[in-house]
């Protein structure tokens, strides 16, 4: 019985991937995550805000760390997919650079449960999603790297420049962004800074003059 019950409720669960209850599910929790904290936060929590029985719940999910981990793979195909498509309308590497940390800022801003969540997560030392998490990483920073790669090729980059290090520096200061954001309450617009990080990444801190000194 134990066998028949979990292979009927794997079947569910694959269909439910692709219907509304299974979202529903996800955007009650990452949201209640989001208020109350994922440790805080429980299984009748999530069913309350999702609007259905706390049973159901578990057709979908096997419990409340598997919903986290779905929630990063869920979201990887949807935001990632956006970031690549946006990238892939620019034909500068410059403007290719520049529709990635706009369309990064933008999908955090457009849902800011999934930002406190995905930056909470991302800073813990132990990551239940850590799998999840390097692949996203990595997923961004290989589209940096082809950006970097392309914009050397233009000469519109330093071919110089080691690009492991260019890819954390980007990273790090868009996520250092988002988390400023996010602390202060999403009080100002957030993809504002998308133009204020291109250029810097772009043209620097330094002038002319400290080449000289």
């Amino acid at each position: 019985m134990k066998n028949g019950f979990s292979s009927g409720r794997s079947i569910i669960a694959s269909k439910g991937k692709h219907n509304d209850k299974y979202r529903r599910i996800l955007e009650a929790a990452v949201k209640v995550f989001a208020e109350q904290g994922f440790h805080q936060s429980t299984i009748a929590q999530v069913a309350r805000e999702a609007g259905v029985a706390d049973g159901t719940i578990y057709l979908y999910f096997k419990n409340k760390d598997d919903i986290l981990i779905q929630f990063y793979q869920y979201k990887t195909k949807q935001v990632f997919q956006k970031f690549r498509d946006e990238v892939e309308k620019g034909s500068t590497a410059v403007e290719k650079l520049r529709n990635l940390i706009r369309t990064h800022l933008q999908e955090f801003q457009n849902d800011r449960n999934m930002a406190i969540v995905y930056q909470a997560e991302t800073h813990q030392n132990r990551r239940l999603a850590f799998e999840q998490i390097r692949d996203m990483s990595k997923m961004y920073r290989d589209i940096i790297s082809e950006v970097i790669e392309q914009g050397q090729d233009e000469g519109t980059m330093r071919k110089d420049l080691y690009v492991g290090l260019v890819k954390r520096f980007i990273n790090g200061a868009v996520d250092e962004v988002i988390n400023s954001w996010i602390h202060s309450g999403g009080k100002y617009d957030l993809v504002s800074m998308a133009d204020p990080l291109v250029d810097l990444f772009i043209r620097g801190i330094g002038t002319h003059e400290a080449d000289g000194q």
